[in-house]
Protein backbone atom coordinates (compact mmCIF):
# COMPACT_ATOMS: atom_id res chain seq x y z
CA UNK A 1 0.00 0.00 0.00
CA UNK A 2 1.21 3.59 -0.83
CA UNK A 3 0.26 4.75 2.90
CA UNK A 4 2.66 1.87 4.46
CA UNK A 5 5.60 3.55 1.71
CA UNK A 6 4.90 6.42 2.36
CA UNK A 7 5.35 5.85 6.65
CA UNK A 8 8.44 3.95 6.16
CA UNK A 9 10.15 6.86 4.19
CA UNK A 10 9.42 9.15 6.55
CA UNK A 11 11.29 6.85 9.27
CA UNK A 12 14.08 6.50 6.47
CA UNK A 13 14.20 10.18 6.05
CA UNK A 14 14.38 10.93 10.03
CA UNK A 15 17.06 8.65 10.75
CA UNK A 16 19.31 9.99 7.38
CA UNK A 17 18.44 13.80 8.65
CA UNK A 18 17.18 14.81 5.37
CA UNK A 19 15.10 17.90 6.73
CA UNK A 20 13.56 18.67 3.24
CA UNK A 21 12.44 15.45 2.46
CA UNK A 22 11.03 14.75 5.91
CA UNK A 23 9.13 18.24 5.95
CA UNK A 24 7.39 17.05 2.10
CA UNK A 25 6.47 13.63 3.38
CA UNK A 26 4.97 14.91 6.70
CA UNK A 27 3.22 17.46 4.65
CA UNK A 28 1.94 14.20 2.46
CA UNK A 29 0.88 12.62 5.84
CA UNK A 30 -1.37 15.55 6.76
CA UNK A 31 -3.19 15.96 3.69
CA UNK A 32 -3.82 12.33 3.68
CA UNK A 33 -4.71 12.77 7.89
CA UNK A 34 -7.05 15.40 6.57
CA UNK A 35 -9.19 12.98 3.81
CA UNK A 36 -8.97 9.96 6.40
CA UNK A 37 -11.07 12.94 8.50
CA UNK A 38 -13.31 14.00 6.16
CA UNK A 39 -14.28 10.54 4.99
CA UNK A 40 -15.27 9.71 8.41
CA UNK A 41 -17.82 12.02 8.44
CA UNK A 42 -19.11 11.66 5.26
CA UNK A 43 -19.22 7.89 5.22
CA UNK A 44 -17.41 5.25 2.81
CA UNK A 45 -13.62 5.80 2.47
CA UNK A 46 -13.52 3.05 -0.73
CA UNK A 47 -9.56 2.02 -1.78
CA UNK A 48 -7.01 3.08 0.56
CA UNK A 49 -4.55 3.55 -2.47
CA UNK A 50 -7.28 4.86 -4.91
CA UNK A 51 -7.80 7.85 -1.60
CA UNK A 52 -3.80 8.52 -1.17
CA UNK A 53 -3.35 8.82 -5.35
CA UNK A 54 -6.21 11.21 -5.35
CA UNK A 55 -4.86 13.18 -2.71
CA UNK A 56 -1.48 13.00 -4.02
CA UNK A 57 -2.35 13.91 -7.44
CA UNK A 58 -4.61 17.13 -6.18
CA UNK A 59 -0.82 17.61 -4.41
CA UNK A 60 0.94 18.07 -7.58
CA UNK A 61 -1.49 19.78 -9.17
CA UNK A 62 -1.14 22.75 -6.46
CA UNK A 63 2.24 22.41 -6.62
CA UNK A 64 2.10 22.61 -10.43
CA UNK A 65 -0.31 25.79 -10.52
CA UNK A 66 2.39 27.22 -7.44
CA UNK A 67 5.26 27.24 -9.73
CA UNK A 68 3.57 28.70 -12.62
CA UNK A 69 2.19 31.33 -10.20
CA UNK A 70 5.74 31.69 -8.51
CA UNK A 71 7.73 32.23 -11.79
CA UNK A 72 5.26 34.64 -13.21
CA UNK A 73 6.18 36.65 -10.26
CA UNK A 74 9.65 36.14 -10.45
CA UNK A 75 9.97 34.69 -7.61
CA UNK A 76 12.76 31.93 -8.10
CA UNK A 77 13.59 30.55 -4.51
CA UNK A 78 9.64 29.79 -3.97
CA UNK A 79 9.78 28.19 -7.06
CA UNK A 80 12.53 26.09 -6.57
CA UNK A 81 10.99 25.12 -3.33
CA UNK A 82 7.63 23.91 -4.66
CA UNK A 83 9.82 21.94 -7.58
CA UNK A 84 11.51 20.29 -4.52
CA UNK A 85 8.63 19.48 -3.01
CA UNK A 86 6.66 18.51 -6.25
CA UNK A 87 9.48 15.78 -7.20
CA UNK A 88 9.43 14.05 -3.84
CA UNK A 89 5.62 13.61 -4.11
CA UNK A 90 5.51 13.05 -7.81
CA UNK A 91 7.71 9.49 -6.31
CA UNK A 92 5.08 7.99 -4.55
CA UNK A 93 2.36 8.44 -6.96
CA UNK A 94 1.58 5.26 -9.63
CA UNK A 95 3.23 5.23 -12.74
CA UNK A 96 1.66 7.31 -15.34
CA UNK A 97 0.43 6.49 -18.86
CA UNK A 98 1.89 8.34 -21.68
CA UNK A 99 0.11 10.54 -24.08
CA UNK A 100 0.34 7.09 -26.64
CA UNK A 101 -1.61 4.83 -23.98
CA UNK A 102 -3.84 7.57 -22.98
CA UNK A 103 -5.23 7.84 -26.75
CA UNK A 104 -5.39 4.27 -27.05
CA UNK A 105 -7.40 4.02 -23.53
CA UNK A 106 -9.66 6.89 -25.17
CA UNK A 107 -10.06 4.97 -28.56
CA UNK A 108 -11.13 2.07 -27.00
CA UNK A 109 -13.78 3.13 -24.59
CA UNK A 110 -15.06 5.49 -27.71
CA UNK A 111 -15.82 2.70 -29.98
CA UNK A 112 -16.53 0.64 -26.81
CA UNK A 113 -19.25 3.35 -26.06
CA UNK A 114 -20.24 4.12 -30.13
CA UNK A 115 -19.36 7.65 -28.68
CA UNK A 116 -19.62 10.14 -31.44
CA UNK A 117 -19.72 13.81 -30.87
CA UNK A 118 -18.08 15.86 -27.46
CA UNK A 119 -21.91 15.25 -26.46
CA UNK A 120 -20.52 12.33 -25.64
CA UNK A 121 -17.55 13.55 -23.88
CA UNK A 122 -19.10 13.30 -19.89
CA UNK A 123 -19.38 9.03 -20.31
CA UNK A 124 -16.37 9.04 -22.06
CA UNK A 125 -14.08 10.59 -18.97
CA UNK A 126 -16.45 9.22 -16.65
CA UNK A 127 -15.39 5.33 -18.54
CA UNK A 128 -11.59 6.68 -18.20
CA UNK A 129 -11.58 7.91 -14.40
CA UNK A 130 -13.16 4.82 -13.63
CA UNK A 131 -10.77 2.55 -15.35
CA UNK A 132 -7.14 4.24 -15.32
CA UNK A 133 -8.15 7.30 -12.81
CA UNK A 134 -4.86 6.93 -10.38
CA UNK A 135 -2.58 6.58 -13.77
CA UNK A 136 -3.94 9.38 -15.63
CA UNK A 137 -3.99 12.95 -15.26
CA UNK A 138 -7.40 14.18 -15.53
CA UNK A 139 -6.69 17.70 -16.57
CA UNK A 140 -4.53 15.98 -19.58
CA UNK A 141 -6.99 13.64 -20.53
CA UNK A 142 -9.96 15.94 -21.17
CA UNK A 143 -8.28 17.66 -23.32
CA UNK A 144 -7.24 14.32 -25.28
CA UNK A 145 -10.92 13.19 -25.28
CA UNK A 146 -11.56 16.49 -26.65
CA UNK A 147 -9.44 16.49 -29.60
CA UNK A 148 -11.01 12.75 -30.06
CA UNK A 149 -14.38 13.44 -30.30
CA UNK A 150 -13.93 16.41 -31.96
Amino acid sequence: MIRDTIKAAQITAMKAGEKERLHTIRLILAKIKDRDIELRTGGDGGDDDALVTEVLQKMVKQRRESIKLYEEGGRQELADVEKAELIIIEEYLPAQMSDAETNAAIAAIKSELGAESIKDMGRVIAALKERHGPQLDMGKASGLVKAALS
